[in-house]
C-alpha cells in the first residue's frame, strides 16, 4: 500500500515522502496512529493544505526532544536489586524498570523510548539507548547493584574504565 508520511518514521522516510509498505503494516500502526495518510489524490492535497502545520508540529517535536536529550546528557540511573554471589540477578532490569528510574529523576522518558537489546540479567554498568524522537537519541547509563555503596564503587570502576 503506498502512504504518505505525515511524520519522521524511523527506518521508513522522512515527513512528506510517498513510500509502500505491507498492507497490515498500514492499517495497523501507520494510519490509526497518524503518521501517515493512503496515498491518494484527495489526501495529497489535504496533505499539501497541512503541511506547514506539520513541519511546524514536528519542529515543535524535534526541539524539545533535543532539549531532553541535552539535560539528560550524563545521567545514571542507579537500580538497586538483590542478586547471587555470583552477580546474576534473581530476576532481570527491563525497560519498565529503566523508564521508571527515570521518571523518579525527574525527566519525561516514556517506555517505548528506551531502547534495549536484552533485559540485564547481571549486575553492572549499562549503556541504554533513548530515542526520544525519529532524529534524536541519548545514551545513559544504568548502574545495577546490591546497594548504594556498590553503586558508587561500580560508578568509579566504570568511570576509571572509560578513562583508559
Amino acid at each position: 500500500m503506498e502512504v504518505i508520511l505525515l511524520e519522521h518514521v524511523d527506518k521508513l522516510g522522512k515527513m512528506g515522502e510517498k513510500v509502500n509498505v505491507k498492507n497490515g503494516y498500514a492499517r495497523n500502526y501507520l494510519l490509526p496512529s497518524k503518521k501517515a495518510l493512503r496515498a491518494t489524490e484527495a489526501n495529497l492535497a489535504v496533505y499539501e493544505a497541512q503541511k506547514a502545520e506539520l513541519e511546524a508540529h514536528n519542529k515543535k517535536l524535534f526541539d524539545d526532544a533535543s532539549k531532553l536529550a541535552e539535560s539528560l546528557k550524563g545521567f545514571a540511573a542507579v537500580l538497586v536489586r538483590q542478586a547471587a554471589e555470583t552477580g546474576q540477578l534473581y530476576g532481570s532490569v527491563t525497560i519498565r524498570d529503566i523508564a521508571a528510574a527515570i521518571k523518579e529523576a525527574g525527566f519525561d522518558v516514556e517506555r517505548r523510548q528506551v531502547y534495549l537489546e536484552n533485559s540485564i540479567k547481571d549486575l553492572g554498568v549499562y549503556q541504554v539507548k533513548l530515542n526520544l524522537h525519529p532524529e534524536v537519541s541519548q545514551t545513559i547509563l544504568v548502574n545495577v547493584a546490591r546497594t548504594e555503596d556498590d553503586a558508587k564503587k561500580q560508578a568509579k570502576a566504570f568511570s576509571a574504565e572509560a578513562a583508559e
